[in-house]
């Protein structure tokens, strides 16, 4: 399958990425300049793994891909800007990523509605379930952070609610198309892409960007996340 072929470049380029961070003195600045190289480069990887789905003409989902590769895009703004020192620059990547939640919200209701992978079949307890979960971890995010998060408040509230909707999505497919692997994909990836900037959170709001290894466990999450839902659009048949 064609959308393998980028991953070991990709292994490479965010191999790098962490090392620039994890190498970095303590108390040092991070080092923009090769980070600017390293992480947009990771991501336009994973952008390449979708966007090599769409060569199966007529056999796989062409909007899903699409609406994957417009998210990548997003978060490829969002990678970009939050490499950038300063609060605006951090601001305009919470929005970035915001919007690339909601687009995958869009792709993964899509898959839900189409029934593109398959007969549908809805399992309500473990949604109700699964939301029940989101809700009380989504709270207990929210008061964990608060103390520290100032005029940030309703931004991270908005967004806390948009990602943890958006893992619902995703799990919902997985639910209501079992042993599908693209929904095991989808499943796996938005839960790690969740877990990513769970630990960015607290990486940069309780911890003042000093949380031991911080930038392994966002980066390699994140990464691997992004991957697997890349990885989803070559599997919608």
């Amino acid at each position: 399958m064609a959308s393998w072929y980028p991953i070991p470049l990709l292994l490479i380029t965010v191999t790098a990425t962490i090392l620039v961070d994890e190498r970095r003195p303590p108390g040092a600045p991070r080092n923009i300049r090769w980070l600017i190289v390293w992480k947009p480069l990771s991501t336009l990887l994973v952008i390449l793994v979708a966007a090599l789905s769409l060569i199966h003409s007529g056999k796989y989902d062409a909007l899903y891909s699409a609406l994957i590769m417009a998210g990548l895009i997003l978060s490829l703004a969002g990678d970009v800007l939050l490499i950038i020192p300063s609060p605006s620059a951090f601001r305009a990547g919470l929005v970035a990523f915001l919007c690339t939640h909601l687009i995958y919200i869009a792709a993964f209701v899509h898959v839900r509605i189409t029934g593109v992978l398959g007969l549908p079949q809805p399992h309500l307890p473990a949604e109700v379930i699964t939301a029940v979960v989101l809700v009380l971890v989504a709270g207990a995010m929210y008061l964990y952070l608060k103390p520290k998060l100032g005029q940030m408040k309703t931004p991270v509230v908005l967004y806390i609610l948009v990602i943890s909707v958006m893992l619902h999505r995703a799990l919902d497919v997985a639910f209501t198309f079992p042993g599908q692997p693209a929904g095991g994909l989808i499943a796996v990836g938005a839960l790690l892409f969740y877990a990513s900037d769970a630990v960015l959170a607290v990486d940069r709001f309780r911890m003042g960007g000093h949380m031991r290894h911080g930038h392994l466990w966002d980066l390699s999450t994140y990464y691997t996340g992004q991957l697997l839902i890349a990885l989803s659009a070559s599997l919608m048949i």
